[in-house]
């Protein structure tokens, strides 16, 4: 039921009181003596504090039965690191947003489309952040492929609900009250789901939603589920149509079509679109300028270089970069990781991207090219190069389709490679990949479109990088079912003394404690990866009698 104050609670005996000086308390008895003389007045009561307690703690509780995506928060841990926008540049965007975002139009979706590396991200970040400070931001969900709980849209409304609950007062006892009457939310459709822990908590506040808040849905195009994206996009116009509140809803995103047509353009649409990659060139020229400089003259500094970069070099970066601020970022990893050597790396940027007018992507793979090259020691043997790479592809695969991420060490482990070998092949990678000094947290790709540049033939064109998607999945299918075969014999896993529960009853706790992070993955994941391998029915090392997993199938389920 939803939780309540008594219809008696002002009239309840007073404890304590925290103005007057101090009190004594009768341990016995609960009665006061009051030592300081008639004149104080009572602001507190000891039981009122006691109630709000408990009814906080109750809420609490409530809450935390929810389905919660830990990633999903623009200020969870793992995007502590990823930055908002310099102070100095996307002023006007920003800007553009933060008006409508304080206005009162019926146009309550904000779509902000553009190709992949323009910045979406950062942006969404930004003004996430801001609103955070403002007490003003709902709720965030940031996408991403390969996130685990932040590539697919199960637990996004959950998600939504727990933080609107926690940032708006006003909705947290209505949405409360929603999971105290509806123990198997969880279980219901995304549409149910909203309607009950959104929707309705909206339309009971009747109006009083005087601040506007914001929701920040980030990445849209990365959640994995074509039919879950479709659904959101109907789920935000839902909210967006509602009259009595003003909640407003950033949305980013590449400009896919299945996007584009659910959010039709009409004269009384509840949104507004805005092309990130339509903004002029020049505009954006300026603010990949100011960037570099910002992050290059630190490096300078760092590396006590007199006079560098040069003007020169700055302008021809911008250049290169054809307005994609992914170039920027990942040149500027690449050169600040050469500390001393951060000239030389710059040079080796200009000797590997050619200055012809191409597409901008051309330049992205150019560079991508350029760290993977230099990620292998010049003193090796052309042998040893190439032993170098092949393990670097075989790792890099595997992290690019993961669908869920790993720490290196359970990477190793899953992969059955040495954590040196690993560890070696990933340590001049750090333009590209997020690899934390942390061993526990999970590796990362600093941008998507990595992901896209490797699993693409006709953009990654040395085959000594470019990965078979299919065959990555295969790869990680047979090393899930061999990880499983090898750590999974052990009858009473959990040594339970009764073998009555069932999975789903077992503390996460003990769970993670017996099933470390590799073998859940594989428990987890490895049908995913054998359908997203496409191997054939009569494939004789897979599904044929006594292939892999015939064996494996025969041994632990039947």
């Amino acid at each position: 039921m939803e939780p309540s104050l008594p219809d008696d609670f002002d009239q309840m005996p007073t404890y304590a009181h925290h103005r007057s000086g101090p009190q004594n308390i009768n341990a016995s008895n609960g009665t006061q003596n009051n030592n300081t003389g008639a004149g104080n007045q009572n602001t507190g009561t000891g039981c009122q504090y006691i109630v709000r307690n408990y009814i906080a703690q109750d809420t609490r509780n409530q809450l935390s039965h929810l389905a919660f995506a830990k990633k999903a928060p623009f200020n969870s841990v793992d995007h502590q690191h990823e930055p908002t926008c310099h102070p100095d540049t996307r002023v006007d965007l920003v800007g553009k947003i933060y008006a409508w975002a304080d206005g009162q139009d019926k146009q309550r979706i904000f779509w902000l489309s553009g190709l992949a590396g323009t910045g979406k991200s950062t942006i969404a970040r930004t003004v996430a952040r801001e609103h955070y400070e403002q007490k003003r931001l709902g709720a965030s969900f940031f996408f991403s492929r390969g996130g685990g709980d932040v590539s697919h849209a199960r637990k996004f409304v959950t998600t939504i609900a727990v933080q609107l609950a926690d940032n708006v007062p006003s909705l947290k006892p209505h949405i409360c009250h929603t999971t105290a009457n509806r123990s198997n939310i969880d279980d219901l459709s995304l549409q149910d789901q909203w309607r009950q822990l959104i929707l309705s908590p909206l339309l009971k506040l009747e109006g009083n939603l005087y601040q506007p808040y914001t929701l920040v849905i980030d990445a849209l195009d990365e959640c994995e589920n074509g039919n879950e994206v479709q659904i959101i996009l109907t789920l935000l116009l839902e909210a967006a149509s509602l009259e009595t509140h003003r909640l407003r809803i950033l949305l980013t995103s590449r400009p896919e079509i299945s996007i584009q047509r659910g959010l039709p353009q009409t004269p009384e649409a509840k949104h507004c679109n805005f092309v990130l990659h339509n903004i002029s060139p020049p505009l954006v020229d300026h603010d990949i300028e100011v960037f570099l400089r910002n992050k290059l003259e630190k490096v300078g500094k760092e590396s006590w270089l007199d006079s560098w970069p040069e003007d020169k070099a700055i302008k021809n970066m911008v250049q290169r970069a054809s307005g994609l601020f992914v170039w920027a970022a990942t040149a500027c990893r690449f050169i600040s990781e050469g500390k001393r050597y951060a000239p030389r790396r710059l040079d080796t940027i200009f000797e590997g991207s050619s200055s012809a007018a191409t597409a901008p992507e051309k330049h992205l793979d150019e560079i991508y090219i350029t760290v993977l090259k230099q990620s292998t020691p010049s003193t090796y043997t052309d042998e040893e190069k190439e032993e170098s790479f092949a393990t670097l592809r075989h790792v890099l695969g595997s992290i690019v389709v993961l669908l869920s991420p790993l720490a290196a060490y359970s990477l190793s482990r899953l992969l059955d490679f040495p954590k040196g070998e690993i560890d070696q092949s990933l340590e001049g990678l750090h333009a590209i990949l997020v690899v934390p000094e942390d061993q526990t947290h999970p590796l990362g790709l600093h941008h998507p479109s990595f992901r896209d540049f490797l699993l693409s033939a006709q953009r990654c064109c040395d085959p000594r990088f470019q990965v078979e998607q299919k065959d990555a999945h295969k790869v990680l299918t047979k090393h899930c079912i061999q990880l499983m075969s090898q750590k999974l014999r052990k009858k009473n896993l959990y040594g339970l003394r009764d073998p009555g529960p069932i999975g789903s009853q077992i503390p996460f706790e003990e769970l993670a404690r017996c099933l470390p992070p590799e073998l859940q993955y594989a428990c987890e994941y490895w049908v995913s990866h054998l359908q997203r391998s496409e191997v054939k029915i009569n494939n004789k090392q897979y599904l044929d009698d006594d292939g892999l997993i015939h064996v494996f199938i025969q041994q632990y389920f039947l």
